[in-house]
């Protein structure tokens, strides 16, 4: 079954969750016990990347492991066209809407264009904008970081994805917000858009999950809780957050 399938298929269920994992943070056997840990509590794909680029033997190493040890879809979220890996199930080919430089809006995109398709990698057209602060990726993505009180803005930005014919839009406050992207943002894109919508950064609690989530998040995304010491029982508390359970 194609990822995107699955997506759609498990979102008429209810909503999701999505483990993002960073490369950099860890060895191969690290990363591949997070993510374990994070589809045996109930994540429904596990995302593999991080704000800068990684070299591609430890991106193999590190999606070989993940494979080994679930189930679940691993969905690459490049840092630019050298973030790619042939053992992925699916790769997000998104486009930094908000970026001041062309290069993450579509140059990076167009240097990965041919080895994606060697390598046989499903894409899955999205656009990406990130919410102030930002933190790395903003930095990384030279983002016009989108203000927290512009949900005019984030409307137009997930209209424009959607007219584009992507298949889902990302707002990202980035990994180690202080806060998430504001509820009031989430509901008017909400709203005024068709596609499903994932929202990361900043959610570290249960509680913070739950609000994004009924807020109108189909997708939440979430990171860094997972590496806590007590990094279990907090992922088991976001998920539950996120689906209601």
């Amino acid at each position: 079954m194609k990822v995107l399938t699955y997506i759609m298929k498990r979102l008429k269920k209810g909503r999701l969750h999505m483990t993002l994992l960073d490369p950099e943070k860890g060895t191969s056997h690290d990363i591949g016990k997070l993510a374990e840990m994070a589809s045996n509590l109930g994540t429904d794909a596990i995302m593999v990347g991080g704000s800068t680029g990684v070299d591609q033997k430890i991106l193999d190493a590190n999606v070989r492991e993940i494979k080994a040890r679930t189930s679940v879809p691993v969905i690459l979220f490049p840092a630019d066209s050298s973030s790619l890996s042939p053992y992925a199930d699916a790769i997000y080919f998104m486009s930094l809407l908000n970026s001041r430089s062309v290069t993450h809006v579509v140059r990076e995109q167009r240097r990965a264009s041919q080895a994606i398709k060697d390598m046989g990698l499903e894409t899955i057209p999205m656009g990406y904008v990130i919410v102030d602060p930002g933190m790395k990726a903003g930095e990384v993505g030279e983002a016009d970081l989108l203000r927290r009180d512009s949900s005019e803005g984030a409307v137009s930005y997930a209209l424009t994805a959607e007219y584009f014919g992507m298949k889902l839009f990302y707002l990202e406050a980035g990994s180690g917000a202080p806060s998430p992207v504001p509820s009031d943002m989430i509901r008017a894109v909400k709203e005024e858009s068709r596609l499903p919508l994932l929202v990361g950064g900043g959610i570290r609690s249960p509680e913070a999950a739950r609000e994004v989530a009924e807020a109108g998040a189909d997708i939440v995304v979430t990171g860094t809780v997972v590496e806590r010491e007590n990094g279990s029982k907090a992922l088991k508390a976001v998920i539950h957050g996120v689906k209601g359970w």
